[in-house]
């Protein structure tokens, strides 16, 4: 595991916007303001994604619904987040 951190859900305003949590500065975690690939686990459930960069030092990391329904969690909700492996 490279990294724990806990977060409440966020969904885009925006028609077909994304669900997403925000890791706060993780810019300087990863070292980079780029997209980041990771393994990761959402309340001990394993999936991939992407950290992508907001532009203000932190990224957003996309919940697909699928995700969110086998964790039985929803937007405005606090999710726990392992970075298990950046790929």
């Amino acid at each position: 595991m490279l990294a724990r951190f806990n977060a409440i859900i966020q969904k885009s305003p925006a028609k077909g916007g994304w669900t997403y949590v925000v890791w706060p500065d993780s810019a300087a975690f990863f070292g980079t303001r780029a997209r980041v690939k990771v393994r990761a686990s959402a309340m001990g459930e394993p999936f991939e994604s992407s950290f992508m960069p907001l532009g203000d030092g932190n990224h957003k990391l996309p919940l697909t619904g699928d995700l969110l329904k086998r964790i039985g969690r929803s937007v405005e909700e606090d999710v726990e987040i392992l970075v298990l492996e950046r790929i």
